[in-house]
C-alpha cells in the first residue's frame, strides 16, 4: 500500500516519452523499448564501428547498441546516465544488449570499461560506463575486470581535434595494475558512446601487448559520421 501511494505522489517516467511506468517496466516504456534505434551491428561484419579501428589498431569485433542522434532517446537515456546519477540504467542497457549478444554465442572472457581520471570520477561521482559493462558481465555471465585498469592522466576535451590529435591527446594515459588477469584472454572494452575510438584505441594498444590477448570493443551508442 506504501508503494503504491508513493508511486501516485512521485511515479516513475519513461525516460524517453516521458509517461508514467507501469509496475513491471524499467525506465523506458514497452513502446520506445520497442522502438529503440537499434544498430543491429553484431549481426553486421564489417560495420561502421569496426571500420573505425582499420588501419589503426587491429580489433576482432566492434559494435554499438543503439544510434546516437541529437535529440533522439539514445540522448535522452545517455543523458540520464551521464548526469542525472541513474545508474541503474546502465546496468539495465548492459544486460539488455548483453542478452542481445548471446543469442551470437560470443566468446568473450571478461570486459572493462574504459575509466575516467580520478579527478573527473571526484567531480561525477562515478564512471557511467562502469554500470553498462556490470549489465555485460551479469548478462553475458564473465568477468568483470573494469577495477584492474586505471587513468594516470587527465585530458582535454577530444572536441574539435583533429585525429591525430585525438590521438596524442589520450596516448599513453592507461595503466594496467595486473596484466596476469589478461593473459589469453579475450577482452571486451566497452564504453558509453564511441565517435573517433581514440580513446578505446589506446586502451587496445595497452591490452594487446599481453601474451595471448585479443580485444572486442562495444558501446551503448554509436555517433557514426
Amino acid at each position: 500500500m506504501f508503494y503504491d501511494l508513493l508511486s501516485l505522489l512521485f511515479p516513475k517516467l519513461c525516460i524517453g516519452c516521458n509517461r508514467t511506468l507501469f509496475s513491471n517496466e524499467e525506465f523506458i516504456c514497452t513502446s520506445c523499448r520497442y522502438h529503440l534505434p537499434f544498430t543491429n551491428y553484431h549481426l553486421q561484419k564489417n560495420n561502421p564501428i569496426e571500420k573505425t579501428f582499420w588501419g589503426r589498431i587491429h580489433i576482432d569485433a566492434a559494435f554499438s547498441f543503439l544510434y546516437f542522434k541529437k535529440g533522439n532517446i539514445t540522448q535522452r537515456l545517455l543523458h540520464s546516465l551521464k548526469y542525472k546519477g541513474t545508474k541503474e540504467l546502465g546496468v539495465f542497457l548492459g544486460e539488455l544488449y548483453g542478452n542481445e549478444l548471446k543469442k551470437n554465442n560470443p566468446n568473450f572472457d571478461c570486459v572493462i570499461s574504459v575509466p575516467l581520471h580520478k579527478s573527473k570520477l571526484q567531480k561525477r561521482g562515478y564512471n557511467q560506463s562502469d554500470f553498462f559493462a556490470e549489465g555485460l558481465s551479469i548478462s553475458l555471465n564473465i568477468d568483470n575486470f573494469s577495477a584492474f585498469v586505471y587513468r594516470n592522466k587527465a585530458t582535454e576535451t577530444q572536441t574539435k581535434k583533429s585525429r591525430f590529435e585525438r590521438w596524442k591527446n589520450v596516448e599513453e594515459i592507461f595503466v594496467l595494475k595486473d596484466e596476469y588477469v589478461f593473459k589469453n584472454k579475450h577482452i571486451l572494452i566497452v564504453d558509453d558512446v564511441i565517435t573517433t575510438g581514440a580513446t578505446i584505441e589506446a586502451l587496445a594498444s595497452v591490452l594487446k601487448n599481453i601474451d595471448g590477448s585479443s580485444i572486442s570493443v562495444a558501446s551503448i551508442a554509436a555517433s557514426v559520421k
